[in-house]
């Protein structure tokens, strides 16, 4: 069996922050009210910045700090609900800026489960040749999809990008996955709405916030277990879980669930907000740059969302 070896792993946010605080000025909330609620802090939003700009930024460190040529690279894949057009896709754009001239490009729409779904897909593509790499970013600018007056959506989400460049050459190896879609259950959580003939048809996100955490705090743990459970592994095998940045309550139902030390569940939301399919990608690149996620590490990705999905990759790093 090929491996799936992450040769590098980048980010890149917006220049804005928009603070707590800033939001009470336009809005009915509070620095308090917003921390207590989501762990959220910070977010960054887009000014100039588009989706394929960031998802760019993100593919020319990949290439670079991995020091790979462009012309190596044989897939790009982009995880994102926000793309700046219908088409051409991000990753069409991606490869056309980058000059990815020998790779095949797509996006994939799972919402904030993008990326761990692209995990899986770019596996089976890297397994059709000997020697293959590809690229996979999650990319997103929520901001342009928030209705700024509805503080129920407004306080959560922010803009960036991570990913992760990958060769099927080395040690690294995905060991299990679990992806699901429950497809009766979408409606909690919508955004993008566009009808010629519905009068009530808007692009800004609207969710059930019971109705979505209630769903991940039963969902994704029942995922994680499934896939070390496919992994033979004990959940205690594995060293981190790198879950979407949702809410930080919901981290840590899913770690009480699991009976696994919150220690092991890395959190980054109060800086970023949620990011949606490029939250696990910029949670793993500061996990790996700052050297707590080193090579032979067990680390579980889990993303949950839109959909609804759930979905979750183990590899061995």
């Amino acid at each position: 069996m090929s491996g799936f070896s992450i040769l590098s792993t980048a980010k890149a946010v917006p220049e804005k922050v928009v603070t707590n605080d800033d939001l009470a000025k336009i809005m009915d909330t509070s620095d308090e009210w917003i921390t207590r609620r989501t762990g959220i802090k910070t977010r960054y939003i887009a000014n100039e910045e588009t989706t394929t700009s960031l998802c760019t930024n993100v593919a020319e460190k990949l290439l670079q700090r991995a020091r790979v040529d462009v012309s190596e690279i044989d897939f790009i894949i982009v995880g994102t609900m926000s793309s700046d057009y219908q088409t051409p896709s991000t990753a069409a754009a991606v490869q056309g800026l980058i000059g990815a001239t020998n790779a095949v490009a797509f996006d994939i729409n799972a919402a904030c489960s993008g990326f761990v779904f692209g995990l899986d897909i770019l596996n089976s593509l890297l397994n059709q040749k000997v020697e293959s790499k590809g690229i996979l970013i999650g990319g997103e600018t929520l901001s342009k999809m928030i209705d700024w007056n509805d503080r129920s959506t407004a306080v959560l989400f922010g803009d960036g990008a991570g990913g992760v460049l990958v060769s099927n050459q080395g040690s690294g190896q995905i060991l299990s996955k679990d992806l699901k879609t429950y497809g009766d259950k979408g409606s909690s959580l919508t955004a993008g709405h566009m009808s010629k003939t519905d009068k009530n048809a808007d692009i800004y996100f609207h969710m059930d916030g019971r109705a979505v955490y209630d769903f991940a705090t039963h969902s994704v743990p029942a995922s994680i277990k499934r896939a070390a459970d496919a992994a033979k592994l004990d959940l205690k095998d594995i060293d981190y879980f790198v879950l979407h940045q949702a809410n930080a309550r919901i981290i840590k139902s899913v770690s009480r669930k699991l009976g696994i030390s919150i220690d092991r569940f890395p959190i980054n939301i109060n800086h970023y907000g949620n990011t949606a399919a490029a939250s696990e990608p910029i949670l793993l690149e500061e996990l790996t740059q700052h050297g707590t996620i080193t090579r032979g590490n067990i680390v579980a990705l889990s993303g949950f969302g839109g959909g609804l999905t759930t979905g979750t990759v183990i590899l061995k790093y």
